[in-house]
């Protein structure tokens, strides 16, 4: 008895100190549980009505020659003369020589074939004076009948009139081989590149220099399949052309904005982007006519730009700014008078980089969405509305405290304003509701 009573003494004491250290714990963790606050979430909002957009397509390409040709000689030579007009980016005219070979051997060869035809000529009157001798001699010895062609010697005139014939080819052959010494330009363009010198020699073909018209240029613009529901796009030239605006893509700084006008289409997506090139011209791109003295730069050949083409308007849509949506297609709409956080999913008919274009009838007209970065954002969660004209601290710098306002700013619910977007949509008036 005595053994049972000393074995079940220590195990007593151990009980008694585990129930005491519980009840002491749970007294101690109660005492440091700090009560529940209430978290209110801080943010500018938007308000959303229904409206038209007008949709524009942005799109990237590059300037290209409409007509680039390679300028060639058409008779070999020795370069002799380069002219001004055909330094690399220099400016001609239709007509104007660009090109001169030496001409001593085209000259020689001009006046020999000249001398042929003289020759030719001569021997053509002499057979001619033969055959009328031959027709009055037979008409003499008193042959009733007609002579034969052979007694008129008509063969040998023919032959003399086919010598003069060509003879006369020969000279023109040599006076157009002289006027192709002086190579000519065949259209009012520029250099793009020259490849001869002075004293080279050159065949027939050889490339002299590429040109290109500057009357226009061409760009093609990459338009994707999903946005080709918002353009009508002319199939041809007799389709009214669809205007077009290019900006300089490397310049940001540059104001510049050339007017186009897209006349065509490729006719067929292109096999990896399944993106659809149009083709947009733009007159005068080196203001050498239409454009001089408007002050817009050159629109030079391989320069990259961006265009903007007005597409088709949507009627009756909600246009939502880039910065109220999370997660791509979440927004936080605002509930009143509640001012409650209300997750929405939405889908978008129009996206661009700035805003969402929504067609959600569930949406009510005139609601309120969030647009200011929130890390702790529960659905329900309470909301203070701040003024727009209000600069807040990145919220990302302590990710366990929402956005705050400075001290002594009001709420817009008590200042009876609300805050707006920081841009209007294209084709939206201004105003403090989107």
């Amino acid at each position: 008895m005595q053994f049972f009573v000393r074995a079940l003494l220590p195990l007593g004491v151990l009980l008694l100190g585990w129930i005491g250290y519980s009840v002491l714990s749970e007294e101690k963790e109660e005492e440091l549980r700090p009560e529940p606050e209430t978290r209110i979430i801080k943010t500018r909002v938007v308000k959303l009505e229904r409206r038209d957009f007008q949709t524009v397509i942005t799109t990237n390409g590059v300037v290209r020659a409409h007509h680039e040709a390679s300028l060639s000689a058409q008779v070999s030579g020795k370069v002799k003369t380069v002219a001004p007009g055909l330094e690399d980016g220099a400016f001609f005219r239709e007509g104007e020589v660009l090109l001169v070979l030496d001409d001593a051997d085209f000259a020689g060869e001009v006046v020999t074939a000249d001398a042929q035809l003289a020759r030719a000529k001569a021997a053509y009157s002499q057979e001619e004076a033969k055959a009328k001798q031959a027709r009055l001699n037979w008409e003499d010895l008193g042959y009733d009948e007609e002579p034969n062609e052979l007694v008129l010697r008509l063969p040998q005139l023919r032959e003399a009139e086919a010598n003069v014939k060509a003879a006369n080819a020969n000279l023109d052959a040599a006076r157009r081989d002289l006027e192709r010494t002086n190579v000519r330009a065949p259209f009012d363009g520029r250099v793009l590149a020259r490849s001869v010198a002075i004293g080279q020699n050159i065949a027939p073909g050889t490339n002299v220099a590429t040109i290109f018209k500057t009357d226009f240029v061409e760009v093609r613009l990459p338009i994707p399949a999903s946005q080709l529901a918002f353009l009508t796009l002319p199939e041809s030239t007799e389709q009214p052309p669809l205007p077009v605006r290019l900006f300089d893509a490397l310049n940001a700084e540059s104001n510049a904005v050339w007017e186009g006008h897209i006349i065509g289409t490729e006719g067929a997506l292109d096999t990896e982007s399944r993106e659809l090139f149009a083709i947009a011209r733009v007159m005068d791109p080196f203001s050498l006519g239409q454009n001089a003295g408007t002050g817009l730069p050159p629109l030079r050949i391989g320069q990259p730009v961006r265009a903007e083409v007005e597409g088709t308007v949507i009627k009756d849509v909600f246009v939502i700014p880039r910065d109220a949506v999370r997660k791509l297609n979440q927004i936080y709409l605002v509930k009143e008078p509640e001012l409650e956080l209300e997750r929405r999913e939405i889908e978008s008919v129009w996206a661009d980089e700035k805003y969402l274009v929504v067609r959600d009838e569930s949406i009510p007209n005139g609601a309120l969405v969030a647009t200011s970065k929130m890390v702790y954002s529960p659905n329900a969660s309470k909301v203070e509305i701040l003024p727009d004209d209000l600069d807040l601290a990145d919220p990302t710098e302590n990710p366990d405290a929402p956005a705050t306002s400075p001290v002594g700013s009001k709420s817009p619910r008590t200042s009876g304003n609300k805050a707006s977007a920081s841009a209007p949509a294209p084709g939206v008036p201004q105003g403090k509701s989107v």
